[in-house]
C-alpha cells in the first residue's frame, strides 16, 4: 500500500494559525496511521492568495492532493482515516 501524502503549509500565516499543532503528525501520530503517512512541510503553498474570501482560510493542508482549509490536527487525522477506510 502506498503511503498517504500529507503536505502541511508552514508559511508564516498558516504556522501562526495552527500548522504548528498539525506538525505533531510527524512526531507523535496516532498509532493506527503511524506507518501509513508521509509528511511533507512546505514553506508556503500560496492557497491564501487564491481564495475568493476576504479572510485567510489557513492553515492549509493537502492530503493526497485534496485541500483542507482551516485545517487542524483532528480534521487532518479524520481525512487520513477516511482515505484508509476506502482502501
Amino acid at each position: 500500500m502506498e503511503k498517504i501524502k500529507v503536505k502541511i503549509c508552514c508559511g508564516t500565516s498558516c504556522f501562526v494559525m495552527g500548522a504548528a499543532q498539525i506538525q505533531m503528525l510527524e512526531f507523535d501520530p496516532p498509532a493506527d496511521i503511524k506507518d501509513k503517512i508521509e509528511i511533507e512541510e512546505t514553506r508556503c503553498m500560496n492557497h491564501c492568495h487564491n481564495t475568493a474570501s476576504k479572510y485567510n482560510k489557513g492553515p492549509f493542508v493537502e492530503v493526497n492532493g485534496e485541500l483542507i482549509e482551516e485545517a487542524n490536527f483532528e480534521k487532518v487525522v479524520n481525512k487520513i482515516r477516511e482515505i484508509l477506510n476506502q482502501e
